[in-house]
Order: C-alpha cells, then sequence, then structure tokens
C-alpha cells in the first residue's frame, strides 16, 4: 500500500481539477473516468445533473459494476419532480466489469420515457409515495443506447 498510494494521492489530484473531491466516495474514481472519456464536465453538487459538454448540454450519469448486477441504479427518492429534471436530458450508462470501463452508451431522454411514465404512474398509484431507486435494466440500455466507447476498440 505504501508504494502504490503516491499513484493514488495522484489520482486524487486529477480528479480534484474535475470537481470530484473524493476518488473512493459515490462513485469518484468512476465518474473521473467517465468524464475523461467522453469529454464532459462534472456538475458541482447534489441535487442537479450530473454533468455537461462544451455546449451546455446536461446529461445524467450512470454506472453499473456486470460483476455485481445488472441494472443501473436511479434516484433514492423518484418523485415526479425527480421525472421532469430527467426528461429534460439525455444520459449516459457507464458499464464496468469490477473497475475496468467496457462501454459508455448514450440514450436520449425520449428514449427513457418508458420508465418515466411507469415511474410516474406507480408514484400516482401510491398516493405520491416517492419510489426508492428504480432500477433500469443493463438489456434495456443495449437495446435503445447508442455506443459511445467500446473498450474493445480503445484498450487502455
Amino acid at each position: 500500500m505504501k508504494a502504490l498510494f503516491p499513484y493514488i494521492r495522484g489520482y486524487q489530484k486529477l480528479a480534484a481539477k474535475y470537481g470530484i473531491n473524493d476518488i473512493f466516495q459515490d462513485n469518484g474514481g468512476k465518474i473521473l473516468q467517465i468524464l475523461l472519456v467522453t469529454g464532459l464536465e462534472a456538475l458541482p453538487g447534489r441535487e442537479g445533473n450530473d454533468a455537461i459538454d462544451k455546449d451546455g448540454q446536461e446529461y445524467e450519469l450512470k454506472s453499473v459494476n456486470i460483476l455485481l448486477t445488472q441494472s443501473f441504479s436511479t434516484h433514492h427518492h423518484m418523485n415526479p419532480a425527480i421525472i421532469a429534471k430527467y426528461r429534460l436530458v439525455p444520459w449516459i450508462f457507464a458499464v464496468y466489469e469490477g473497475i475496468e470501463l467496457r462501454k459508455i452508451y448514450r440514450l436520449e431522454s425520449s428514449a427513457m420515457e418508458h420508465w418515466y411514465s411507469m415511474w410516474e404512474t406507480k408514484w400516482h398509484d401510491t398516493g405520491g409515495k416517492d419510489i426508492n431507486n428504480p432500477k433500469i435494466p443493463l438489456s434495456y440500455v443495449e437495446r435503445n443506447g447508442k455506443i459511445i466507447f467500446d473498450f474493445s476498440m480503445y484498450p487502455f
């Protein structure tokens, strides 16, 4: 660990330049890699969208470790206000195998409408109770997304 830690500090120093304060918290290291590969910039704070491109388009970022699960987490308190925010932006889905980035997909907000409508219906049907972290299956992302990065084409 002693020999490795100077490199970890270097990784954290790079992450700080991208607005990531802790590479070990909230997928910080993976978010940094997604930002570097896509050219996006992190947006500060926890309430808004996650990233922005050079043209001002904001994005929602999600990642999954396929060694652990086959679906993407969304939001711990899904409700109409969050859904309205999600409807305004494309989504970036990063697929990891452990710590290895395999693919990144982009889905336009319109490709997510199935989920938005389903979540809204569920929220209303349960009397306005927030939905705890509904999932988006990797298979849906693979069928409906556009691959913007594939490790097999750009191995590190």
